[in-house]
């Protein structure tokens, strides 16, 4: 169960939209809109691949960048223990040039059952095309006969160097589909092939996301709120969680603003703060600092007591307790803030969050006036390193 609480710790007088219109308007857009859809035809596919899966290896290596990876790295960090002998093993790799990572990865995996997912639309971009062709190399030393049938590549249906690679080598190959951008795609094979193959039911992030599909009142409110905040100055917005388990989650929700609204001199910056950590760092700025801040704060309930004799309460309370005195501190601050209450971290309300700050994200790109699905700024530094390296 999921409550949002906007008005508390805020005071904002909100102009009028018509955001249904504007939904109405995107559908019939009908360009890159197909994660609204939410098809879930893949999804008895994915749960038998998975199935296959993780009976063979004892790791499963994702390679992928950006929306290729961060959506079920989300996922999966948060509902894993934090202490887990998970087994297959999620890696991530393939969105960083670190020879450090690259060369200690080869070596974990020489003792270990590997199966690869190597995740690319076109197979071209270059953190994860330089990490699969070592990775590539790899598997043809550790299984001669068979490498290709441990390698699954999830690519553009139709073309492509990836598409072209997996054809020739005989991967198994999974469809990113055509109309759907990458950090919009969590809910498709390149999002759920690892959330399952980590041993969790993907139809549970479906329903969460159907229900969000169905509410759309609190996404309209929040929409508004932002953009309010915005026109007020207030350029930066702070996603806060009280729970370290969803690190990953607002690092996936910092791309999902910061790639679909900031662009053409415009947008609002995404950040974000694991608190109690980084009160005592940040903190400090977020409630003297310069007046440019609004918090959306995500606040996960612990299925786990943790009894504290000395003050009478669970380590749950009291975390709730800290998580209300900061809102409070930043209200009287000036820096408003919009709260998420989650019952408990599971797969039913990650979905809901899903869809909603997708939701919000088009609809915040549609008030701005700017394309929510592309992100030319990223082309600027590929374009310069190939020419360094150069490629054409």
């Amino acid at each position: 169960m999921i409550q949002f609480e906007f008005q508390k710790y805020q005071q904002v007088k909100l102009d009028s939209y018509d955001l249904e219109n504007i939904k109405e308007r995107f559908l019939q857009d009908n360009h890159m809109s197909g994660w609204y859809d939410l098809d879930r035809s893949c999804v008895s596919e994915i749960k038998a691949l998975a199935s296959k899966i993780r009976l063979q290896c004892d790791v499963f290596l994702v390679i992928g960048i950006g929306g290729s990876y961060m959506g079920s790295k989300a996922i999966i960090e948060a509902m894993s223990p934090y202490f887990s002998k998970q087994k297959p093993e999620i890696l991530f790799a393939g969105y960083q040039l670190s020879s450090e990572y690259l060369q200690e990865l080869l070596e974990y995996l020489q003792d270990k059952e590997v199966i690869v997912n190597v995740i690319s639309k076109s197979g071209t971009t270059l953190e994860p095309a330089i990490t699969f062709s070592s990775i590539l190399s790899f598997m043809k030393q550790k299984y001669p006969q068979i490498y290709g049938q441990r390698i699954y590549a999830t690519t553009d249906a139709m073309q492509g160097t990836l598409l072209e690679l997996a054809k020739k080598e005989n991967f198994h190959t999974l469809v990113v589909p055509e109309n759907i951008g990458g950090r919009f795609s969590v809910l498709t094979p390149v999002g759920l092939l690892p959330i399952a193959v980590a041993g969790y039911d993907i139809d549970d992030l479906f329903e969460g996301a159907m229900e969000a599909k169905e509410n759309l009142d609190n996404c309209y409110y929040y929409t508004s709120l932002r953009h309010a905040f915005y026109q007020q100055g207030k350029v930066i917005e702070s996603f806060d969680i009280y729970e370290p388990k969803l690190a990953s989650f607002v690092e996936w929700l910092k791309q999902l603003f910061g790639e679909s609204q900031g662009k053409e001199g415009k947008g609002i910056f995404p950040v974000s703060t694991i608190n109690t950590r980084d009160l005592h760092s940040l903190g400090q700025y977020y409630q003297e600092g310069k007046d440019i801040l609004f918090s959306t704060t995500i606040f996960a309930h612990s299925d786990h007591t943790v009894f504290l004799q000395d003050y009478q309460k669970s380590l749950d309370e009291v975390n709730q307790m800290a998580m209300e005195s900061v809102c409070q501190a930043h209200y009287e601050g000036h820096v408003p803030t919009s709260l998420i209450l989650m019952d408990k971290i599971s797969l039913k309300n990650l979905g809901y969050l899903l869809f909603f700050f997708e939701m919000s994200a088009m609809l915040g790109s549609y008030l701005l006036g700017i394309s929510y699905y592309d992100q030319p700024g990223v082309n600027a530094y590929k374009k310069i390193l190939r020419e360094k390296l150069g490629e054409e």
